[in-house]
């Protein structure tokens, strides 16, 4: 197990406050945001402010995650956004349900990899890494990056039954996930 580490989510905002937001994700997990002074806010490529975030916005957050809750380094409000319910559906993402053991699928290139190896990441390549993953199977909350020893990244989704990690390469393409 590890302690808090770069990750982020997906998700339609559902409440707003003077110290951050909450939001659900397209598979409905409850996501608190906490922001702080440094945090970032951009909706498309143009900077905001952070009363610019509006129930009902699609974001995407990126930041320090502690289980369901995320210190946003970085907020994007995604015009127009479903906050990556179509995504979820097109990928089938499955929901977390508890007892519920998750499928052993896979979807392209899995690497020869053992899970708990590899070196945790912060910074702009977790959060590159985080968007691609969230871009392509959101629903979950990535709560860290791992870079594999040949140099992809596998981004760890929890609170969802599958995909559980999300192979990244060195391009930030996903090339596959189980």
């Amino acid at each position: 197990m590890t302690g808090p580490a770069a990750g982020g989510a997906t998700g339609i905002v559902d409440t707003t406050s003077t110290s951050g937001f909450t939001f659900a994700t397209a598979t409905g997990v409850e996501v608190t945001v906490d922001e702080v002074s440094s945090t970032t806010y951009k909706k498309g490529t143009r900077r905001i402010s952070a009363s610019a975030v509006k129930e009902g916005e699609s974001v995407l957050v990126l930041g320090t995650v502690d289980s369901a809750t995320i210190t946003a380094t970085h907020v994007i409000v995604q015009p127009g956004g479903d906050g990556g319910a179509a995504a979820a559906e097109a990928a089938g993402v499955i929901p977390f349900q508890q007892g519920t053991p998750s499928p052993t699928k896979s979807v392209g290139q899995i690497p020869d990899y053992t899970e708990g190896e590899g070196t945790i990441l912060s910074g702009t390549t977790a959060d590159k890494a985080t968007k691609s993953a969230q871009a392509l199977v959101p629903g979950g909350i990535v709560d860290r990056v791992v870079e594999l020893n040949d140099g992809e990244y596998e981004v760890h989704n929890i609170s969802i039954n599958w995909p559980h990690h999300v192979f990244v390469n060195q391009d930030f393409q996903v090339v596959g996930y189980e």
